[in-house]
């Protein structure tokens, strides 16, 4: 059956738990609902990250948190991940098991003879730049951690601008990072994923795997709407009909399915084309390549798409994109 997205709630934890360190009052009631439930909502977790980052003040906090990330905070997939005989297995099982954790992005490996990648790619957006900080700090803390400290990354890179001095970053993780990139990325040496963790048990990992497999189906991870916004983030020029034949069902019953959800088949591809557009815009292409590449019939028809969604021209976003 079809859900919203959900976020384990010893992450949520995570971030409480941070927050008192700091000193940090969170709404009340949000932390009330937050401790009789298993899974939070990805509405409730935004509101939770609104809370922690307009508290903290200091804008690299995402990458604190993730430095400061346990394995148990990591639910059922941290213990598999920690079990797991290599990095090369711990890489397949966040694959496949990071849906436990959260729903709110996803991970790809990208594998080459020289260097692999471990990409992550949000689909939430409030206060992306600093969750996907705190994604990739916490790759970097528990991998180093579950290979007693014989990982050693190349560099990280982000898509984002810098929300602080560069320097900051690089002190802080202890890598060199680079930003406005193509991809979320953590970039280390191929023969890498050779690497033992120090604690590999793998009986228990098998066992692990079974209650995972089964939390998985509870989860029905890949909803409706998250398959949408994979295929529209890769297609972006396919309209709804498309999409929903990719899918096996006709673009009404889509509609119906995305309704049951909450969400709508508009709202998913504006969300989605915005963050494409943004991207882009970022990165220096050309309003007409990127009018192109999105599917509009022309330059004018994007640049009034735009401003609909931003309030701003492609001009003005350009000259002073958000942080």
């Amino acid at each position: 059956m079809s859900h919203s997205p959900t976020v384990t709630v010893h992450f949520s934890q995570a971030i409480m738990q941070a927050a008192q360190r700091l000193g940090l009052a969170l709404p009340g009631d949000l932390v009330a609902r937050l401790d009789r439930r298993e899974r939070v909502d990805l509405a409730s977790q935004d509101r939770l990250w609104e809370a922690f980052c307009e508290g903290a003040g200091d804008p690299l906090v995402g990458v604190d948190l993730g430095l400061a990330l346990q394995v148990g905070h990591l639910d059922t997939a941290g213990m598999i991940l920690m079990s797991c005989e290599t990095l090369d297995e711990a890489v397949e099982s966040l694959i496949d098991y990071h849906p436990i954790v959260g729903e709110g992005g996803a991970f790809q490996v990208a594998r080459g003879p020289r260097f692999c990648e471990v990409r992550y790619e949000p689909v939430y957006r409030t206060r992306r730049t600093t969750r996907v900080e705190a994604v990739m700090a916490s790759l970097i803390h528990l991998t180093r951690w579950s290979t007693g400290d014989a990982f050693r990354p190349d560099h990280l890179t982000f898509r984002h601008a810098a929300q602080a001095q560069p320097q900051r970053y690089q002190d802080k993780l202890g890598l060199p990072v680079h930003f406005n990139r193509a991809d979320n990325a953590l970039v280390f040496a191929s023969d890498q994923l050779a690497l033992p963790l120090i604690h590999a048990n793998p009986a228990l990992c098998r066992h692990l795997r079974g209650l995972a497999d089964e939390l998985l189906a509870r989860l029905d991870s890949q909803s409706l709407g998250a398959r949408v916004s994979t295929l529209i983030r890769d297609h972006p020029r396919w309209g709804k009909e498309r999409i929903a034949g990719e899918l096996g069902m006709s673009g009404r019953h889509l509609i119906r399915k995305l309704a049951d959800e909450g969400t709508s088949f508009k709202l998913l591809r504006d969300t989605l084309l915005q963050d494409l557009a943004e991207q882009a815009l970022a990165n220096g292409a050309r309003t007409g390549r990127i009018a192109e590449d999105l599917g509009f019939s022309d330059e004018s028809a994007f640049a009034k798409a735009f401003k609909r969604w931003t309030g701003r021209t492609p001009a003005r976003f350009r000259e002073a994109p958000p942080d």
